[in-house]
């Protein structure tokens, strides 16, 4: 008796970005008042969230978008996993459009990582149930297998066994995190966002979900949105960062990049207010001016004139689009060219690189900032790494058109 042929899987290689939004807006239409009913306006106000929002994420990279509260960061994020829908606006995902209602599978392929663990868990219902239902309702592994899949998934996230029969309130915080992650990563999705994850987090805790997300990018193949806004935080996590104000991208470039020379003001702003343990930790050099804007009354023009030091006139008539700018650092330390080109909407870019403080560098060439985002990892075995992404990724047959 001759041994069955074994299993063989066809395998589609995605083209181009593993996701892209395209002149993405969102407005949230105001009530009437009570004075525009007696008047019977059919004038109705709306706040603006996005504005035109062009962003690109790459194949197996971690993408940062920072900005201040109120930018319009969980607005994205909530719009690229679905539960949102756009105003206007493409996303495109695997070089396929996104449809506005999205079917099991394309909701499988992009999943999301809450900022609150303990608002984003069910508390009635234990850890193993939770991950059994989504293995099975999605068709992860067979019945018989379902349990052993639950293990390896905590197991990814550094939990024990132990976690699949209790509760929510029986854990930490961070540890609620990594259930929320491991959660998220059960379906086998392509696409990782994760929503200010860690900022309900104690400090101690913070670095502990960092280096998970990065363990999982490396082993796992994910390509991963990091909504952040601290700056700080992802200095050592991304390999781009993309900086957000007032519902519009205003900076784009590699972290180390970035980091050294910021050509828009306020991602310069960002940086200077980064907390450094020397004797220059505290400074002045580039102080913003007043409280942001309200999304009610948008500036116009560049929407951040109205705090910047470096406004001209031009600045409140002109609504620079991002474009190139020069690349200051050239090269990374260790001799890798930037992947990408360093863009800014900032009509003064050139000549700010001249005006004191934007001539010297935010971050020193020695700091941590400028090395490369795996450094808080140890190395492991490569061939380990491949065989458990290739598991993690691995297609089903009848939702994939693979052969036996």
């Amino acid at each position: 008796m001759t041994d069955p042929a074994p299993r063989t899987v066809t395998v589609t290689v995605p083209r181009g970005p593993a996701l892209r939004a395209e002149g993405v807006t969102k407005r949230y239409p105001l009530p009437r008042t009570v004075v525009e009913r007696v008047r019977r306006s059919n004038a109705r106000s709306a706040l603006t969230a996005l504005d035109g929002i062009d962003l690109e994420l790459r194949r197996g990279e971690i993408l940062a978008l920072v900005g201040e509260s109120g930018s319009g960061k969980s607005t994205l994020a909530k719009i690229l996993v679905g539960s949102v829908t756009a105003t206007t606006g493409t996303l495109e995902h695997d070089g396929a459009g996104v449809p506005e209602r999205r079917g099991k599978e394309a909701s499988r392929r992009i999943q999301m990582v809450f900022q609150d663990p303990y608002s984003s868990l069910n508390p009635r219902i234990s850890v193993g149930s939770m991950l059994r239902e989504l293995l099975l309702l999605h068709d992860i592994v067979p019945r018989a297998e379902v349990r052993a899949e639950c293990i390896r998934l905590l197991n990814l996230v550094g939990l024990d066994e132990d976690a699949l029969d209790a509760y929510p309130s029986q854990f930490s915080g961070g540890q609620r995190q990594r259930i929320a992650i491991a959660r998220a990563i059960a379906v086998r999705p392509d696409v990782l966002i994760a929503d200010e994850p860690v900022s309900a987090l104690d400090v101690s805790v913070q670095a502990t979900i960092l280096e998970l997300f990065a363990t999982l990018q490396r082993e796992l193949g994910l390509s991963i949105l990091f909504v952040a806004h601290n700056l700080a935080v992802v200095q050592h996590l991304s390999q781009r960062v993309a900086v957000m104000y007032l519902g519009r991208i205003v900076e784009v470039a590699d972290t180390a990049e970035l980091f050294r020379n910021p050509r828009h003001p306020y991602t310069r702003a960002l940086i200077d207010s980064i907390p450094r343990m020397n004797a220059e930790s505290v400074t002045e050099r580039l102080a913003l001016q007043g409280e942001p804007p309200s999304p009610f009354d948008v500036p116009s023009g560049c929407r951040f004139h109205p705090r910047c030091p470096y406004a001209v006139d031009a600045c409140h008539a002109t609504d620079p689009p991002l474009a190139p700018v020069p690349l200051v650092l050239g090269r990374r330390l260790g001799g890798t060219a930037p992947s990408s080109a360093h863009v800014a909407a900032c009509i003064r870019s050139a000549e700010l690189a001249a005006v004191d403080p934007m001539r010297e560098p935010a971050i020193e060439r020695d700091d941590a900032a400028l090395t490369q985002p795996d450094v808080l990892l140890d190395p492991e075995d490569a061939s380990a790494s491949v065989e458990l992404a290739a598991h993690h990724q691995e297609p089903l047959l009848h939702e994939r058109g693979g052969t036996a």
